[in-house]
């Protein structure tokens, strides 16, 4: 019986503190990005390809990128098997893309300080590794549009 227990405590104690240790990662990096994003409000971005504020004399403009390669825990990887079994979303990887997708963003704002507007955003979207055996899946999540700097 003690054979037993300390063989579900080997497997049971790493995924706990992963869950603990990835959740407390996962929300500090969400906080981290809803204060960069309250900062870099100001600064419009669109997926249109005409600037937003037309009529303005443009001084120049210049292609920007951003780029966000995140990896998935084992315990978040393991959620997505069992989701696989049984169907349906796939939150554990949702939370990923959405934190992948705003950070490259913000990454893409940051790299054009003193823009006056983004304009024609992309967003690309890659996996990284992910068919691998004995890999962890990682994403990689490419932003890139046009920053125009007015007179």
């Amino acid at each position: 019986m003690i054979e037993f227990i300390l063989g579900l405590a080997f497997w049971v104690i790493p995924i706990l503190l992963g869950y603990i240790f990835g959740r407390r990662a996962e929300a500090a990096h969400f906080k981290s990005i809803r204060e960069r994003e309250a900062r870099w409000l100001q600064l419009p971005t669109t997926s249109a390809k005409k600037p937003m504020l037309s009529g303005r004399e443009v001084a120049s403009a210049r292609l920007v990128t951003g780029s966000m390669v995140v990896s998935i825990d084992y315990f978040k990887r393991a959620l997505g098997a069992l989701r696989a079994i049984i169907g349906g979303p796939v939150q554990s990887y949702e939370t990923l893309l959405d934190r992948a997708r705003r950070e490259a963003v913000l990454r893409l704002k940051e790299s054009c300080k003193g823009a006056h507007e983004v304009v024609n955003l992309r967003l690309e979207t890659s996996s990284i590794s992910g068919k691998a055996p004995g890999t962890v899946a990682c994403v990689e999540v490419v932003a890139y549009g046009t920053a125009i700097y007015y007179a």
